[in-house]
């Protein structure tokens, strides 16, 4: 597994190779009451890469310290009412093989993020849910930032731009084709069976 763990500033970090799931980065996800909400990610972090977890923490904690100054009137929250970015698949999710020995957390934002494709050593643009989707495996860029939101506060994980550079299966279902689905109903010469 190719290790692009970058520290970038000390609220932003590249993260890689990591595995991406409900990926949402060509269109914003739609809000309960159908409006556009966010584009969005989720980051599944193999717990063996203690690199990207130290710069987790590390960029959680300067977010944290930056938070006390400008959202959280000058002092700490308690840890219990502190929100925070990552969490423990094999916690949260014990009968899921997807989130067994992951750290994830949800990356989002407002603006639609740069999405490319590595392959061959080139970098191309990902054009559709074909060359990036729930399941490749990547890198992305987040930024933590502070909030204090209708008394909820935490620290959140922003999305720059996400990079995918190879193919695993898909999660979520959808992966088969339509052929595959119905090439039984048509005969050799192309016509529907009766």
């Amino acid at each position: 597994m190719a290790n692009y763990n970058k520290s970038i500033t000390a609220t932003s970090i590249r993260l890689g190779e990591l595995r991406f799931s409900y990926v949402y980065v060509f269109a914003p996800r739609k809000n309960e009451d159908g409006s556009d909400g966010k584009y969005s990610v989720q980051l599944l972090i193999p717990k063996t890469d203690r690199q990207a977890k130290k710069l987790i923490d590390d960029a959680v904690e300067a977010a944290k310290q930056a938070g006390v100054s400008s959202k959280w009137n000058g002092k700490m929250p308690p840890a219990s009412k502190l929100h925070l970015p990552l969490r423990d698949g094999d916690e949260e999710y014990p009968d899921d093989e997807t989130y067994a020995g992951m750290w994830f957390m949800n990356a989002g934002t407002a603006q639609k993020p740069g999405i490319r494709v590595l392959e061959n050593g080139q970098m191309s643009e990902a054009l559709d849910m074909d060359d990036f989707y729930s399941g490749c495996w990547g890198a992305a860029v987040v930024n933590f930032f502070p909030y204090n939101t209708s008394g909820n506060m935490g620290v959140a994980a922003g999305l720059n731009n996400v990079i995918k550079t190879r193919d695993d299966e898909r999660l979520g279902g959808g992966g088969r084709t339509a052929e595959a689905d119905f090439g039984d109903m048509v005969s050799e010469g192309g016509s529907f069976l009766d």
